[in-house]
């Protein structure tokens, strides 16, 4: 194994903790060291809380500091996970679905909505070009028509639900821990969705060092999965303590060794998003992939 001084160091942006925890446990279990690997986040938490809901999305912390070279990868997304690098200047590749299995859930206080369809022409505030947005059109386009989805864009997570609880709007689509917080305060789930992200990589990161990585990843999922409850407490931090690690519901999410993005679903996803306007397609697409 190298000296410590020897290392290669991988630099990691944020990302919601309930995506990033396989990583912050491998850090944590020194999981990532054993496989010679200096692994860290190159922001906190609490610098990641800053962005707001007009940020471009391109200017967030996580695609800055992979823009600016600040961080060697970050996970977001399937979906935005291609847009991201289409839109970027820095060379990167998709390397791998990361090992977070989460759900987007949408979520209301209103007895009158139910289920999908109870939707028509309802707003459901998102965040734009993220997961709740990309899985809120999942959900709804087959049960509702495109031309009845409505979306409204309301920033980071924390921000959609405090605006759901407070009743300033009737409908958010939100992830863990705002589910199980959700769920807690008397909201009812009318869909959920479940999804998995592109893990980021930059282009310099050799396939040794990309093995060796998720290698110590895949370590760490089976720690999690061994025992959810003793890393919970990273999660339910996202709440600001409203939820408290044991009220976690473990339905909402999972973890799971990571993949490689087979051609086939990233084509899949590819035309997903084209059919869309969300890619105009011009890009050299196949070679985001590893």
């Amino acid at each position: 194994m190298p000296s410590v001084q020897e290392q290669p160091v991988i630099r990691i942006a944020p990302n919601n903790p309930v995506f990033d925890l396989p990583v912050i446990v491998g850090i944590e279990e020194g999981l990532f060291d054993a496989a010679g690997l200096d692994v860290c986040f190159s922001a906190t938490y609490a610098d990641r809380e800053k962005d707001q809901a007009e940020r471009p999305i391109m200017s967030r912390l996580k695609e800055q500091m992979f823009e600016c070279g600040s961080a060697d990868s970050y996970n977001v997304c399937e979906w935005a996970s291609i847009d991201r690098l289409e839109r970027g200047a820095r060379a990167g590749h998709i390397a791998a679905l990361r090992a977070a299995v989460a759900a987007q859930a949408i979520l209301t206080f209103d007895d009158a909505l139910q289920v999908p369809r109870d939707l028509a022409d309802v707003p459901v505030v998102v965040q734009e070009l993220t997961g709740s947005h990309y899985c809120t059109l999942q959900m709804l386009e087959s049960a509702l028509g495109p031309e009845h989805v409505r979306i409204e864009r309301g920033g980071l997570p924390q921000t959609r639900w405090a605006a759901l609880a407070q009743g300033t709007i009737r409908v958010a689509t939100v992830m863990e821990p705002f589910i199980s917080l959700g769920i807690k305060e008397g909201a009812h789930v009318i869909a959920a969705c479940f999804y998995r992200g592109g893990e980021v990589i930059s282009a310099n990161l050799t396939a040794a060092q990309r093995t060796a990585y998720y290698d110590a990843e895949n370590q760490a999922v089976d720690r999690i999965n061994a025992d959810f409850y003793k890393y919970a407490h990273h999660v339910a931090a996202h709440a600001g303590g409203a939820r408290q690690p044991h009220e976690l519901l473990r339905a909402f999410v999972r973890y799971k060794h990571v993949d490689v993005y087979d051609p086939t679903l990233f084509a899949r996803a590819y035309d997903w998003m084209k059919a869309r306007g969300f890619t105009e397609g011009g890009s050299d697409h196949a070679a985001l992939v590893v």
